[in-house]
């Protein structure tokens, strides 16, 4: 018989996890690391729901098994292919049948099987509640070319706990932040992502996560973790207009013109006709430094307005000419003193 195990004690072990549910149950949302182990395909599965809603769940078991018994030999050559020490964990929607199945199968040929209660279903539970657990939150502030993704991965490095939305949703947070990035997750994957990291945070340490509207590209933030976020301190980053110009040159000259147009194209309503056609032109010629110029009135008056309606202790941390090494050991120590020494005013300088 397999182990049974609910979520918190199944996501500790350490083996491969097979998802047995069809691959579009799979690419909707998983839990992060598992591999797709369809049990049925998604044809195969509406075959099954079918003949289960107009002939009954007798018909549907011996139809499964119909489907099912020509494919044993490849799942269990799959399988050892996955798990050659022949120890899995699986499971499926809710902990049914076609977890029961494969469990049975894989136990036959000599696995050692752990299956989830409750299945997939219990782990989204699990994952929508784990975004009601506080924890101590450090937002990351600072006018768009900042450098605060670099500062991130440097404070990361630094041994912070750092949450990473933008790398999570594949997006930058921004009209132009899909450029050069692979697809964005599903909404549910997203959040199974952001649960999994959020979950194994230390309650006690302080979590960097840089400040970011509701959504990210076409992901939302749980409202739970917003609510958070909302309510952290700020320690924002001050460079220079010059450095913040050139940084976005260095991340955004590598894209071509079509791209950087479009994008463009997307803030028309909000930068306006004039400046937008203006910002184009500029673009169109190449010459970066006068279209971001355009465009980053936009997103500093978007990111002063954000700051202004925030009702928390935001403190401005000096990094023009540093490094995003040099500058995550500023925050640490920003950080800290605002941990020793809190300040009850929205603002200090």
């Amino acid at each position: 018989m397999p182990y049974s195990l609910t979520v918190a004690d199944f996501l500790q072990a350490e083996t491969p996890i097979l998802d047995v549910r069809s691959p579009a149950e799979f690419a909707q949302g998983h839990i992060p690391g598992a591999v797709s182990f369809p049990l049925f395909s998604d044809e195969e599965r509406a075959q099954v729901g079918t003949c289960y809603k107009h002939q009954g769940r007798d018909a549907a078991v011996e139809l499964g098994f119909a489907i099912v018994g020509p494919k044993l030999a490849s799942f269990l050559t799959q399988a050892k292919a996955l798990a050659p020490h022949r120890q899995v964990r699986l499971h499926c929607w809710r902990g049914g049948m076609r977890s029961e199945a494969v469990a049975w199968a894989l136990e036959m040929a000599g696995f050692q099987v752990t299956t989830l209660v409750g299945g997939y279903k219990a782990f989204r539970r699990w994952a929508l509640a784990t975004f009601h657990e506080k924890r101590p939150i450090v937002i990351l502030g600072g006018m768009t070319g900042t450098g605060k993704t670099e500062i991130l991965h440097a404070l990361a490095a630094a041994g912070e706990p750092v949450l990473d939305l933008e790398a999570i949703a594949n997006h930058r947070g921004s009209s132009f932040g899909a450029i050069g990035l692979p697809p964005q997750p599903t909404n549910e994957q997203f959040e199974n992502e952001i649960a999994l990291q959020w979950s194994r945070f230390n309650p006690q340490r302080p979590v960097w996560i840089e400040a970011e509207s509701k959504r990210i590209g076409l992901c939302r933030i749980p409202e739970a973790l917003f609510r958070q976020m909302d309510d952290a301190p700020i320690l924002e980053v001050v460079r220079s207009y010059e450095e913040r110009l050139q940084h976005l040159i260095d991340i955004y000259g590598a894209f071509s013109t079509d791209a950087l147009v479009t994008a463009t194209e997307r803030i028309r309503k909000r930068l306006g006709g004039l400046r937008t056609q203006e910002a184009i032109a500029y673009l169109r010629e190449r010459r970066l430094a006068e279209a971001l110029h355009i465009i980053l009135t936009y997103y500093d008056k978007t990111y002063t307005y954000d700051l202004q309606r925030r009702n928390v202790t935001v403190v401005p941390v000096n990094l023009v000419g540093c490094s995003a090494r040099q500058g995550a050991q500023r925050l640490i120590a920003a950080a800290q003193h605002l941990q020793a020494h809190p300040i009850p005013l929205k603002q200090c300088n």
